[in-house]
């Protein structure tokens, strides 16, 4: 009887959390949305206009999401317009994955019951709720006065609501294409001067591009004295911004639904919502699509018709490199050589591309203009062109093809750079092709093989019937035992599933003799030599400040784990126990390129390969690889000597395991990183942080390799008769422009008379490109690399 009344109780309570239906709130510690329940877990709004839940992005994709409510009779919408996401670039599983409100106040997001994606990174021991506005603003408060602990308008993704404030600590970033949901190119913020800007973002480049860059700020009719940053979309149709920007929608004074979006193509809508839910737009920000940077990628031209809208085309001479996604440009169909009676020019009428000059003349013949561009290898071609106003001609050297369109400025013509011999049409309607999406797709291994919800009630029941037996107890944990030794390694310690070593603490205070080899310290943690069991010498990094739970720790250190590089320190495993985070690494004989510029154990050729090998490394976490990792803390101590004298960059990951949240919520990080006399200048005037810093600070080593000075400390020479006291950057360039021979002016004393001038030279050159103030006259380090790969290339030596 007992037992009839213990099945019958447990089948109701199966059954009630199968059946359950859409939720008005979620309340702490009673309550989740799962994701295999994706249809009936989900919290709506009062007025039902918002819905809140996992929305599926891809195959086996899920994404936590808000979205405009889709009425049952509408005939016109057949995929949700989400206008918010938490884990837009990091899909979870369709199976086992949650969002709960724990009881600790901490709304998580977890993936296939394994790894916490995301969280609001909250606290509270009051009784809380999550509940859906009606205005779609997501909000997690302590029911006991009411206090906000978290809520989505605080972190826009690519949507603006009604009401929903942009700020100067938020930006919009579009999604990657219509039905790509995750991150793309495009962002809306406040830049530093207080303008509200569109930048494009790419994963070579960065440019604005709205307002019109051929205005300045006060003709754009903005300004810059204000300090409030926030723009604001009112239910009426009225955007409006802080630095003067106001604009209505051509629907203005009705009240319907309404978002402000920046979509994947870069441009800057307002939609309105009809009646029968048809979306329409009301406002767009920019007319000429063409103008926006990156629409059709590196040497390619718009072309933009009012009515059959934007057309991408390749320049002759180049295809295309992907046929669904123009974003990634065209790549030239010849071959380059150095040999410059090779090339010829190809006129292009009418073609203009925007920015990446390496030299401009304001004044000059178009037989200089040209000779120039033969006689540099990074010239791609040159833009001629006529100036009105002062009546004379102007050349435009460019070293990249980017934001071409058509057609440009009347009496403007672009000499494209190709091979004699070869003929290549002018006409670009054979090029044109058109975009296509594609969706996010996901596969991962589970834990456990899927069975029904049934079938697993049903296990479950006699599981709890077999532990009346004492018998079963015994044989249960037999099993427990034998599982638990064969997921051990030799050494008696657990392999972790990403294929490299989890040590424990103890094992590791051991293997540094209780932590007392210490061979480096940093801002990030302080290094110790170790002897492991298996006899290989190791570097053990103990982080200073890593907060994160064990699951995100090893999704973060898995990916580092992953980079292979010959470039790259190796890690071999790592700690997380308890509040330890340690990291382990291969062990590098020769130390750190710091200890040996003060030791002057490098002659001229190790230097070379070593700036060579770096930047091959940082052009593989910046390019290559496949998370976007930024170094921001690129210094001689961080580059380590193998026995070989092959440099490794170290430290890579640290930026991500510190610090990720705000790398993928905020344009800017929140403190400055790095270290004095190698920071770039953004970070000091708060700019926006791209890959760019770390070529500064690569610049800045390679001037530390050459001069074999301190950047962080005055330089004293001797300046004619008058002592000069000032910055390393500042004494090199100043030795360049008075002296020819300002090479042998910078060199390091102690290399003595013995190197290889040209190469030196061109080291030089390369350094003082990176250190450009501004940071889009910075090389990329893949093209770091490969001007020290062809260094011969360029018989005028142009840097």
């Amino acid at each position: 009887m007992a037992s009839s009344t213990l099945m019958l109780f447990l089948l109701v309570l199966y059954f009630s959390f199968q059946f359950s239906s859409s939720l008005d709130a979620l309340n702490k510690g009673y309550s989740s949305l799962s994701v295999e329940k994706a249809e009936q877990d989900i919290i709506v709004s009062e007025n039902g206009m918002f819905s809140a839940g996992f929305f599926e992005v891809g195959d086996n994709a899920f994404s936590f999401a808000i979205w405009f409510t889709t009425r049952p009779d509408s005939q016109n919408i057949t995929t949700p317009t989400v206008v918010w996401m938490a884990n837009r670039d990091q899909p979870v599983n369709g199976k086992r994955s949650k969002l709960s409100l724990l009881h600790t106040g901490n709304l998580a997001l977890v993936d296939a019951g394994q790894f916490q994606i995301w969280s609001s990174e909250t606290e509270s021991y009051l009784p809380t709720e999550l509940r859906l506005g009606d205005d779609g603003n997501l909000v997690l408060r302590e029911l006991q006065g009411g206090r906000i602990l978290w809520q989505s308008f605080d972190f826009p993704t690519d949507t603006l609501l009604p009401g929903q404030h942009l700020t100067r600590s938020t930006q919009l970033v579009s999604s990657r294409t219509e039905s790509n949901h995750s991150s793309g190119f495009y962002k809306l913020s406040f830049d530093n001067r207080n303008v509200l800007t569109l930048l494009y973002d790419g994963p070579d480049v960065s440019s604005t591009y709205w307002p019109d860059l051929v205005l300045t700020v006060w003709e754009a009719g903005r300004f810059t004295y204000n300090s409030s940053r926030i723009a604001v979309l009112n239910p009426l149709g009225h955007f409006d911004s802080s630095d003067n920007y106001s604009v209505r929608t051509s629907d203005y004074g009705v009240m319907l639904p309404r978002r402000l979006t920046i979509d994947h193509d870069g441009n800057l809508r307002v939609y309105s919502q009809d009646l029968s839910q048809k979306w329409y737009v009301s406002m767009q920000a920019i007319s000429n699509s063409c103008s926006i940077h990156g629409i059709c990628g590196a040497n390619s031209v718009c072309r933009f018709d009012p009515k059959k809208g934007r057309k991408c085309s390749c320049v002759p001479g180049y295809k295309v490199k992907n046929q669904s996604d123009w974003s990634y440009g065209c790549e030239s169909i010849f071959s380059a050589t150095c040999n410059e009676s090779d090339f010829t020019f190809l006129g292009l009428d009418r073609v203009e591309f925007y920015g990446y000059d390496y030299k401009f003349e304001p004044n000059c013949t178009y037989t200089d203009c040209e000779n120039g561009c033969l006689k540099s290898s990074r010239c791609k071609g040159f833009q001629y062109s006529y100036d009105n106003v002062k009546g004379v001609f102007k050349c435009y050297r460019k070293r990249e093809l980017l934001n071409g369109h058509l057609p440009g400025a009347a009496r403007t013509i672009t000499y494209l750079k190709v091979p004699k011999g070869n003929r290549f049409p002018t006409s670009y309607k054979d090029s044109v092709i058109r975009n296509s999406d594609c969706s996010v797709k996901i596969h991962r291994e589970y834990l456990k093989k899927h069975v029904s919800h049934f079938v697993s009630f049903l296990l479950w029941f006699a599981a709890a019937i077999g532990v009346l037996e004492m018998t079963c107890i015994f044989v249960v944990l037999f099993l427990i035992k034998c599982q638990h030794n064969s997921s051990m390694d030799p050494h008696g310690h657990h392999l972790a599933a990403v294929g490299f070593r989890k040590f424990t603490y103890s094992e590791l205070k051991k293997a540094t003799k209780g932590f007392s080899q210490e061979i480096g310290r940093g801002a990030g943690g302080t290094v110790y030599k170790a002897l492991l069991l298996d006899q290989r010498i190791a570097a053990v990094k103990k982080l200073n400040d890593a907060k994160q739970g064990e699951g995100e720790f090893l999704a973060e250190a898995s990916i580092i784990g992953r980079l292979n590089h010959m470039n790259l320190i190796e890690m071999w495993g790592y700690c997380a126990e308890g509040k330890h985070r340690l990291l382990v690494y291969e062990y590098m004989e020769n130390g750190s390129l710091a200890d040996n510029l003060s030791s002057n154990t490098l002659d001229w050729s190790k230097r070379y390969n070593i700036a060579l090998g770096t930047a091959r490394g940082l052009a593989y976490l910046h390019e290559e690889c496949l998370e976007w990792i930024l170094h921001c803390d690129i210094k001689p101590q961080n580059i380590l000597l193998d026995s070989n004298y092959q440099p490794k960059v170290a430290d890579f990951g640290l930026s991500k395991l510190l610090n990720r949240d705000v790398l993928n919520n905020d344009r800017n990080f929140s403190m400055i990183r790095g270290t004095r006399g190698y920071m770039a200048p953004e970070w000091v005037f708060n700019l926006a942080v791209t890959s760019k810093v770390d070529v500064y600070s690569y610049g800045i080593v390679l001037l530390e390799m050459i001069t074999g000075k301190n950047p962080a400390a005055d330089i004293q020479a001797i300046n004619g008769d008058e002592p000069y006291n000032g910055r390393l950057v500042t004494w090199v360039r100043e030795k360049k422009r008075e002296c020819a021979s300002w090479v042998e002016q910078i060199m390091d004393s102690a290399l003595g008379s013995n190197y290889d001038e040209n190469k030196m030279e061109i080291l030089a050159r390369v350094a003082l490109d990176c250190i450009e103030e501004d940071n889009e006259q910075r090389p990329t380090m893949s093209q770091v690399v490969e001007m020290l790969q062809s260094q011969d290339c360029d018989p005028n030596g142009e840097a």
